[in-house]
C-alpha cells in the first residue's frame, strides 16, 4: 500500500490521505475530521455533510480519474511511450502530475506515516467475514470484536434487495480492499463502518474463535485416530449419516470434534 497526503495549496491545509492498494489497484480517500462543505473538495461535499469522512473506493477512484489523462485519449500510445510506461496506469499518471488539476488547487505528496485519525478509523475495518444462515454475516474487526449483522437492517445500502434475493451473490461476500468494506461479487460494497454500527456485538474475540477452530476441527486422519477406525469405516459412517463433514474436499474432509466424539458414546 502507498499513501499520499492531499494538500490544498490555496487554503494551505491538508485535506486528507489517499491510500493506494497496488495489487488490486484500488483507491481509498480518508478525509480530515474537521472538513466542512466549504473546505472539502466539491466531489466530497455530500459525504462530509453527512458525517462520512472515509470515501468509498468508487468515488475515490472517480476523484483520481478526474485528475489524470483519460485512457481513451486519441494519442494515449504516444503519451505512454513518452513516459516509458508499458500500459495505462492511473497511479503512474497521478504521480507524474502530482495529482494537480486545472479545476482546483489540490496536489498530492507521498507520505510514509498515517495520521492518528486514520489509524483510529481503521480499528473499525474488517479482518474477516463469514456468511451465515438467515441472511446474516459474522464480521471480525481490527479492534478484536466480532459482530453479527443482519443484512435486512442495511436498508440504506444500494442494491440490498438484489443481495437478499440472489443466493450466489450473497455467498460471494468477502472482505473488500483494506478491510474498508464487505463486497459482493466485487461490485456491491457495504462500508465496514456501517457494519460496525448496526452489528450486534458477540462476547467473543477473534482469538477465542480461532482457538475454537484449532481445537474443534479434525481432518480425516485425526478423525480416524480418535475413533480408532479405518478410512473405509469412516466413509461408511458418513454414508449412514452417523457423521457429517463440516467441509468436503477431494483430498479429505473436515469434521467437528464434538460430532466425532458423539460416535464414541
Amino acid at each position: 500500500m502507498k499513501s499520499y497526503e492531499i494538500f490544498d495549496e490555496e487554503k494551505n491545509i491538508a485535506i486528507g490521505i489517499l491510500l493506494y492498494y497496488e495489487k488490486e489497484k484500488n483507491f481509498i480517500i480518508e478525509l480530515q475530521d474537521n472538513l466542512d462543505e466549504w473546505s472539502a473538495p466539491l466531489l466530497f461535499t455530500n459525504y462530509v455533510n453527512n458525517g462520512i469522512f472515509t470515501v468509498p473506493r468508487e468515488i475515490s477512484f472517480l476523484w483520481v480519474k478526474e485528475r489524470i489523462i483519460p485512457s481513451g485519449r486519441q494519442n494515449i500510445s504516444s503519451i505512454l511511450k513518452n513516459h516509458h510506461l508499458q500500459e495505462y496506469d492511473e497511479m503512474a499518471f497521478l504521480e507524474l502530475s502530482h495529482g494537480r488539476c486545472s479545476q482546483d488547487y489540490l496536489f498530492i505528496k507521498k507520505t510514509d506515516i498515517l495520521p492518528d485519525y486514520i489509524i483510529r478509523r481503521q480499528r473499525h475495518n474488517l479482518t474477516e467475514c463469514t456468511v451465515l444462515d438467515n441472511n446474516s454475516i459474522l464480521c471480525f474487526f481490527a479492534d478484536d470484536t466480532i459482530r453479527k449483522v443482519q443484512i435486512e437492517s442495511l436498508t440504506h445500502t444500494h442494491d440490498i434487495n438484489k443481495i437478499l434475493t440472489n443466493d450466489a451473490l450473497f455467498n460471494s461476500c468477502k472482505v473488500g480492499t483494506g478491510g474498508y468494506s464487505i463486497t459482493f461479487n466485487d461490485s456491491i460494497d457495504i462500508p465496514s463502518s456501517e457494519l460496525y454500527k448496526v452489528g450486534t456485538k458477540i462476547p467473543l474475540s477473534p482469538k477465542d474463535f480461532l482457538a475454537f477452530v484449532r481445537s474443534n476441527l479434525l481432518d480425516t486422519t485425526q478423525c480416524c485416530e480418535l475413533l480408532e477406525c479405518t478410512r473405509q469405516n469412516l466413509s461408511y459412517m458418513i454414508k449412514q449419516e452417523q457423521l457429517s463433514p463440516v467441509k468436503n474436499n477431494v483430498k479429505g474432509n473436515l469434521f467437528s470434534k464434538g460430532d466425532v466424539i458423539k460416535n464414541m458414546w
